[in-house]
């Protein structure tokens, strides 16, 4: 289809770095894991996975909008599937927020955990539902809301990183 070809270089970046961060995460995890804190478990649960997710996410819809699709249909379901599996998900990440009791959430948490997230994939499930009709502005929404996600993913994954590093450190020392 001739829209997608114009995508050619915003989905290879996107994917391209959605990727690299995901081994990024795995290196981090495993250096992390040496000496895991108190709650962990859950805690990952509730903040590390999530950021896995969304990485793989833009990983994920950045393959297959850039597959030689020959009509826009079978793309947009699968699209939409995502964006209504990640509203599913990032509803599951909001619980798990709450329950976990090895840190007290802040407004930027819940802001890049559980609102962020959310605002992404519902706008890569409505651009689903406008693209029989609205393709070009489509492909504008699920692209703005794949760096939505990959942008809340690489602040995530940094805030745990610093979190382990200046405060999950420091609380073993004392």
């Amino acid at each position: 289809m001739p829209e997608f070809v114009e995508w050619d270089s915003f989905y290879v970046i996107v994917g391209s770095c959605a990727g690299a961060l995901i081994g990024l995460q795995f290196v981090v995890m495993t250096l992390i894991a040496e000496r895991p804190p108190q709650g962990a478990k859950e805690g990952t649960a509730a903040f590390s996975t999530p950021t896995i997710v969304h990485f793989a996410t833009a990983f994920f819809l950045s393959a297959i909008l850039r597959a030689p699709w020959h009509t826009i249909n079978t793309v947009a379901v699968l699209w939409g599937l995502v964006g209504v599996g990640g509203i599913a998900y990032t509803v599951i990440v909001a619980r798990r927020m709450l329950r976990q009791s090895a840190y007290e959430p802040e407004f930027e948490d819940w802001a890049f955990h559980g609102v962020l997230p959310f605002i992404a994939y519902a706008a890569i499930a409505a651009t689903a539902l406008a693209a029989a009709f609205h393709l070009n502005e489509a492909l504008f929404g699920v692209g703005g809301a794949l760096l939505l996600l990959l942008f809340s993913a690489i602040h995530n994954a940094w805030d745990g990183v610093a979190y382990q590093v200046l405060v999950g450190r420091r609380s073993e020392k004392d």
